[in-house]
């Protein structure tokens, strides 16, 4: 059964004011409650009944908030505490100051869960949408070990790097994609326009036409006939490719096809990769036991088939073996990597190895996004001309035919 709630005014031991929302009992719960906290309370009343779609409101918010906005709140959070600001005065500037109304929303309910005497990353962990669970794991250890701010500094400094890296593999999928998709549109246009234009002139040859040319005319005929079926039936793939990625099976197998893909996936593997050794880093460092840092990486590295690997080196290590085994055993790190694992767990500096790791695969992942288009431009080059040749054959062969009997004729 929930309790009501109650907005309260009061001031704290300094003589400051403070307000805020606590769920009770009763009014006389409430003041208990803000006495034991060293509040006075000046003003308790019933708190505004929530509307019925606020629930509603705050999941649609929580769904909206972008990557940018928590990132600005890592930064600001690391400045304010580091200027020794309260938890609570930092979040409600945050929250006045942001001017984005569904992160607003966000910060005003973990004030008020901070209210009710949870922890900042139990409040923080009633969104899992916005703050991962390695986000608030990692201000879990910032709690236990009084280094907050700092925790949301490297948390800043691992969120910038994520974001670099996702955007380097959009650009890296995004002149394949851009190339393929002008192909398909130059198909389309061809099979509606240009194809029945010559499929007009050759009905008045009294030859048979040859196999390319039937094909194409064969091909354009069927698109013009059934286009809305067509069309259809892509719009209706496009959503049940959507709805069979969000399953957990589905996930998988695309997540590991995206990890085959022809030049591409192995900058995928690498970018990827890179979050991961830079997550496990950050965790190691911040103090946290490898088990439990494995867990909470294989969360932030955005690809199942690759969580599932570190799931594997999580169990290797629970039952005893060494980072470096389990890292072997998983079959996606390169010996130069496995390598310095090695180095890392012997001399006691596997954050230091695993920062340096991050850095190698970055660079590798800039390397090739900067010769992507010296690999990609044979393998379109040649599909293009491919599909020239089709055109030429199919348009021109019937008119060489043509001439060719006419000179016989002549001849």
């Amino acid at each position: 059964m929930t309790m009501p709630l109650f907005a309260y005014r009061g001031r704290d031991g300094r003589g400051q004011p403070v307000e805020g929302v606590l769920e009770g009992a009763d009014s006389g719960t409430i003041a208990g409650r803000l006495f034991g906290t060293g509040i006075t309370p000046l003003e308790i009343r019933p708190a505004a009944a929530m509307p019925a779609g606020a629930g509603l409101f705050g999941r649609f918010a929580a769904r909206e908030v972008r990557h940018d906005e928590v990132l600005l709140f890592c930064r600001q959070m690391h400045t304010l505490l580091k200027a020794g600001v309260p938890i609570m005065g930092a979040l409600k500037g945050l929250q006045e100051s942001s001017d984005h109304p569904a992160f607003r929303h966000v910060v005003q309910e973990v004030r008020e869960s901070l209210d009710s005497g949870r922890e900042l990353s139990a409040s923080l962990a009633r969104h899992p949408r916005v703050f991962s669970p390695f986000f608030t794991s990692m201000v879990r250890v910032g709690e236990q070990t009084g280094t907050l701010e700092e925790v949301f500094l490297r948390l800043f400094e691992q969120m910038d790097f994520e974001k670099y890296m996702r955007e380097q593999v959009k650009a890296a999928i995004r002149y394949p994609l851009f190339v393929i998709a002008a192909m398909a549109v130059a198909i389309v246009i061809i099979n509606i326009f240009v194809i029945p234009a010559f499929a007009k002139i050759y009905q008045g040859f009294k030859t048979e036409l040859p196999a390319v040319t039937r094909g194409l005319i064969g091909f354009s005929n069927f698109m013009l006939d059934y286009w809305p079926v067509m069309l259809g039936a892509l719009i209706a793939c496009v959503f049940a490719f959507r709805g069979w990625v969000r399953t957990g099976r589905g996930r998988l197998a695309w997540d590991r096809a995206k990890l085959g893909i022809p030049i591409a996936g192995s900058i995928v593997l690498k970018a990827t990769l890179a979050r991961f050794a830079r997550s496990f880093s950050l965790a190691v460092r911040s103090g946290v036991p490898a088990v439990q840092a494995l867990a909470m990486v294989a969360h932030t590295v955005d690809n199942e088939h690759i969580a599932r690997r570190i799931d594997g080196m999580r169990e290797g290590v629970e039952r005893g073996e060494s980072i470096l085994r389990s890292a072997g055993a998983a079959g996606v790190f390169t010996p130069i990597v496995l390598q310095m694992v090695a180095v890392g767990e012997e001399s006691g500096a596997l954050d230091e190895m695993l920062g340096e790791v991050a850095d190698m695969y970055q660079r590798d992942v800039e390397y090739d996004l900067k010769s992507l288009s010296s690999q990609i431009e044979p393998i379109l080059i040649v599909a293009l001309g491919v599909l020239v040749l089709l055109l030429a054959l199919g348009v021109f062969l019937p008119l060489w035919d043509l001439g060719s009997v006419a000179m016989g004729k002549k001849g």
